[in-house]
């Protein structure tokens, strides 16, 4: 089956072509074509998204992208299946995606399906491309660890079409979190990325700050508190060097980093998973990457995660969504669902 799926839940507009076969059983994707237009030059300025200027800007780029599949020999004509994300996201970005579903689907005669945006991330790690080689019984059962800009969460999942949610953030995103403190250090938005590279030449140990609900025995998680330590530390040590700097950003992600790990890996043991999935934009951080492989291998579990090109916002990963959804026979309403749960 051919699917070309959309994705405009935030700040990238970005369309895909994805060849999907296998059935639940044994799912296969291979991207024919994946494009994304980014909007971060835009909203950097004012250090976060800006809703109605991501809509502007959507509305600019999708015929745009559209054009460019076509100029480069994709026909719309024979896909089998569209596929737009219906949420969560920004509501205004999320109706542009939806509008121009609606009318290619209308245009071309072709069936539409809704998706969660939070299935796509976890779906993505189907579409590296070792992925073919795995075979479902033994991935499964696995813990995934979503992490992003608006989420931070723990599932454990039976198979590829059942999970349920043993934990999640009850504040900031993990993401947020690094964005806010990216703010306190006046360094540039994108939060996340500039973080990690000014860990690279900080030192984690450097401070000691609070590692937030590491000690209970639940799932969730809560980074409000570690934002605020980093917030007090500035006040009181105010880094004005670039070193003084590189250390806050690394200490902080220490500590981020080995929350993380720690209430995903006792979540794994407790449920006798078979793998780690880690997904979402924050699955980019290489100390992450890096840290829940080490404790993976440590246990003879897999540890997979998407390639680098989808971690963030994409299409492809919509695309792997919305085949597992039609298999399944989920249908999901084609309007805009700002606070869609998974």
């Amino acid at each position: 089956m051919i699917i070309w799926s959309i994705e405009t839940s935030c700040d990238e507009t970005a369309l895909a072509i994805v060849e999907a076969s296998g059935g639940l059983r044994a799912p296969k994707f291979k991207v024919l074509r994946s494009v994304v237009s980014s909007q971060i030059e835009i909203h950097r300025p004012f250090g976060g998204v800006v809703p109605n200027l991501a809509k502007r800007e959507h509305l600019k780029n999708l015929p745009i992208l559209f054009e460019e599949l076509e100029k480069d020999g994709f026909d719309i004509k024979k896909a089998g299946l569209l596929a737009i994300t219906v949420g969560p996201g920004l509501e205004p970005a999320l109706w542009t995606g939806v509008n121009f579903a609606k009318e290619l689907a209308k245009k071309y005669k072709k069936p539409l399906i809704g998706v969660n945006h939070l299935e796509g991330h976890i779906y993505s790690f189907l579409l590296s491309k070792n992925a073919p080689l795995l075979k479902m019984k033994d991935v499964f059962p696995a813990i995934a660890l979503l992490v992003s800009g608006g989420h931070t969460m723990i599932l454990k999942m039976e198979s590829i079409k059942k999970w349920r949610r043993m934990g999640e953030t009850r504040d900031d995103a993990v993401g947020e979190a690094y964005d806010k403190v990216a703010r306190l250090l006046d360094l540039p938005y994108p939060g996340g990325p500039e973080i990690e590279r000014m860990s690279a030449i900080g030192k984690g140990d450097a401070i000691r700050f609070p590692r937030p609900m590491l000690d209970q025995k639940n799932y969730d998680f809560s980074f409000s508190g570690l934002k605020t330590a980093v917030l007090y530390r500035l006040r009181d040590y105010p880094a004005k060097k670039e070193k003084d700097k590189a250390d806050v950003a690394a200490s902080f992600q220490e500590a981020a980093v080995e929350v993380l790990v720690k209430k995903t890996m006792r979540a794994a043991e407790a449920t006798k998973a078979k793998s780690i999935i880690l997904s979402g934009g924050v699955a980019a951080n290489q100390r992450l990457r890096e840290a829940l492989k080490e404790e993976a291998k440590k246990r003879k579990m897999k540890f997979l995660a998407p390639e680098m090109r989808f971690n963030t916002d994409n299409a492809a990963m919509v695309a792997a969504a919305a085949y597992v959804a039609k298999l399944r026979g989920k249908k999901r309403r084609i309007t805009a669902q700002a606070n869609l749960s998974i």
